[in-house]
């Protein structure tokens, strides 16, 4: 039977954004199935997701993970294995999902853009490891970004910092792809931002349809980039073979 469904509001480019599915009803996961679906700019979280702490945390995801792999017919007591929940709790709370909790969002430092460099700057080939959050399996890639100053510059390696941030929880490409975004303009104050994501889902090639090739690919264009010469510009940047 088809759940009745709460719609959803956010805030897109400062207008109210109505995220519901166009019949009114939300979908099963079955009728989800392999499909994309992003309800939300922001990563749905609890109020409460930071009332444990991640000690706290930890042992309860230990437990239900022994409890998981029991069910599986696993015998925990093989020295292979007898540490596996323990493991599994530590990478999914202070690893590949430490991006959930905002203490661990990197500082951000501006510097006054002496040089008065006014050319688009861009950071290709930023790997980035996420999970894909219908089935919890590995998504891979490069992120490649581009912003033209307003009077202040930002450190290189605080680009991968938010590159990564975004990437450590459970994640769809087009919601990590608008979160990179936003936050660069939020933090560089301009609107002149740009990001491209191309990706691997484990989810498409591992499972489902185990097709091993396909890459996805999304992007987001601010400000002059929406402007198709410097839209090309950014895309030949992207495509350049660097001499090393």
């Amino acid at each position: 039977m088809r759940q009745k469904e709460t719609t959803l509001n956010t805030r897109v480019n400062g207008n109210n954004v109505s995220l519901s599915d166009t019949d009114g009803y939300r979908q099963t996961a079955e009728e989800i199935g392999d499909n994309h679906i992003m309800t939300s700019i922001d990563t749905p979280l609890r109020a409460d997701a930071f009332k444990l702490s991640d000690a706290e945390k930890m042992k309860k995801i230990e437990s239900h993970f022994r409890e998981i792999m029991e069910t599986l017919g696993l015998d925990l007591n093989d020295d292979s294995l007898r540490g596996t929940p323990e493991r599994v709790a530590r990478m999914y709370v202070k690893e590949i999902f430490s991006g959930l909790d905002p203490a661990n969002k990197p500082k951000i430092a501006l510097f006054e853009n002496r040089y008065q460099y006014n050319q688009m700057l861009v950071e290709k080939d930023i790997t980035f490891y996420s999970n894909c959050e219908h089935h919890f399996v590995p998504i891979y890639g490069k992120a490649h970004l581009a912003y033209i100053s307003n009077g202040k510059v930002i450190g290189l390696s605080k680009l991968n910092r938010i590159v990564q941030y975004y990437a450590k929880r459970p994640q769809v490409q087009e919601r990590f792809t608008m979160q990179i975004a936003k936050e660069l303009q939020n933090v560089l104050k301009t609107e002149d931002v740009a990001v491209i994501i191309d990706a691997k889902h484990l989810c498409v090639s591992s499972r489902g349809i185990q097709d091993s090739n396909a890459v996805t690919v999304t992007s987001f264009y601010g400000g002059k980039f929406q402007e198709e010469a410097t839209r090309l510009e950014f895309l030949k940047y992207i495509e350049m073979k660097g001499q090393y």
